[in-house]
């Protein structure tokens, strides 16, 4: 460099009290792992580094799917009462001062003790328990231990107090007896002695007849075939395919009866939709413009509403008692008598708990009950 020369720097001026920042290095990313975490052998920990970033649009669902969402599943029945049961809990729990979701294990135990106190059935306390239960975001559901085992205590004391309820069976006699009452001259006998013995040939329930469908009805010369679309054992509406075959006796001719009553709408000029009609004094179809949940389609109360009065016309003693559970019990009762299986017939899952309480073990007994051949004894020696 010659004399005189100006030497230039590439420098940056700073003032003294902020001097340049230093760039930290990364820090390393944590390791997401949990007690649930399975790595083979070679593989790296993952970290938070090799995590998705989500955004609004990994989250949101359409309206359409959330109208699904809201229907899904359980039938309409049990999700109202799953409503009415998560909306009591709620208002208990602002009453007590306590957070309702996601509640505390104490709070859940507190409730059950709360509803035992109130005096409530073991099924209704375990139907709330189930409604809360399922309520609760999926890791943050509270302990059931210590509450069923106080509802287990309770149905002790329950049972020792409380004599179960069930509605009588109705036998061919008293169905014969019910099914004379409809004047087949009308609609409504027509449709009543037609729900009578479909009720009676498929065991169905109540709901079960209330929401078949014209299309789920299909009839020949020797057998009525029912389409079941959903039903209590069978949640994800699979569907199943039940057969009743025709019987010599006319007054329980299945076969006949839906014959009469599908004309009878086809004469009301009505080929489609809800098998079973709420009917007018003149037998013309009521109309369903309020019923905006159910449609055309009537409920299980109204089913039963008829059975019973069938059998209030029929002069039965306990007729204020007798449902459409009646005629699933009757059959599957004698079904059961003659060494038979109710099961298939009447939808209940294989292997059945009720059914081998209630009608296999029950018959079995009654086939082999002692007084019998104290009797047969009796006879053979007059």
């Amino acid at each position: 460099m010659t004399a005189g020369a100006v030497e230039v720097v590439d420098a940056e001026l700073v003032n003294d009290d902020r001097l340049p920042s230093v760039v930290a290095s990364a820090p390393d990313a944590r390791p997401v792992v949990d007690r649930h975490t399975i790595l083979y052998p070679g593989q790296n920990l993952p970290t938070e580094a090799d995590q998705p970033t989500y955004t609004e649009r990994d989250l949101y669902v359409s309206e359409r799917t959330k109208e699904w969402l809201e229907n899904q599943s359980a039938p309409k029945n049990t999700s109202a009462n799953y409503r009415s049961q998560r909306n009591q809990f709620a208002a208990w729990c602002t009453e007590q001062g306590r957070v309702a979701r996601p509640c505390t294990t104490a709070t859940y135990i507190e409730y059950v003790a709360h509803l035992i106190d109130a005096g409530r059935s073991p099924n209704a306390i375990n139907a709330a328990m189930s409604a809360i239960r399922t309520w609760m975001p999926e890791d943050q559901k509270p302990g059931t231990k210590q509450a069923r085992g106080m509802l287990n205590e309770y149905k002790k004391t329950w049972a020792k107090r409380t004599a179960v309820r069930r509605a009588p069976p109705v036998t061919d006699d008293l169905l014969r007896a019910m099914v004379a009452t409809c004047d087949l001259r009308t609609n409504a006998g027509r449709r009543d002695r037609c729900m009578l013995l479909l009720g009676r040939g498929a065991l169905n329930r109540r709901i079960e007849l209330a929401d078949l469908s014209i299309a789920d009805v299909a009839v020949d010369d020797d057998f009525v075939t029912l389409h079941i679309r959903s039903s209590t054992s069978d949640q994800e509406a699979k569907g199943e395919h039940t057969d009743i075959p025709t019987d010599p006796d006319a007054l329980l001719d299945p076969v006949a009866a839906v014959r009469d009553w599908l004309t009878a709408l086809h004469h009301l000029g009505i080929r489609e939709g809800a098998f079973f009609r709420a009917l007018t004094s003149r037998g013309t179809p009521q109309s369903r413009v309020a019923a905006k949940e159910r449609g055309d389609y009537v409920t299980g109360d109204a089913i039963n509403d008829w059975v019973r009065g069938r059998a209030y016309r029929a002069g039965a003693k306990n007729w204020q008692q007798v449902t459409a559970h009646g005629l699933r019990r009757g059959v599957a009762q004698a079904i059961a008598a003659v060494g038979g299986d109710p099961t298939k017939q009447g939808r209940w899952k294989a292997g059945s708990a009720v059914v081998k309480r209630e009608y296999l073990d029950r018959a079995q007994s009654r086939a082999e009950n002692p007084w019998l051949s104290v009797q047969t004894r009796r006879n053979a020696s007059d």
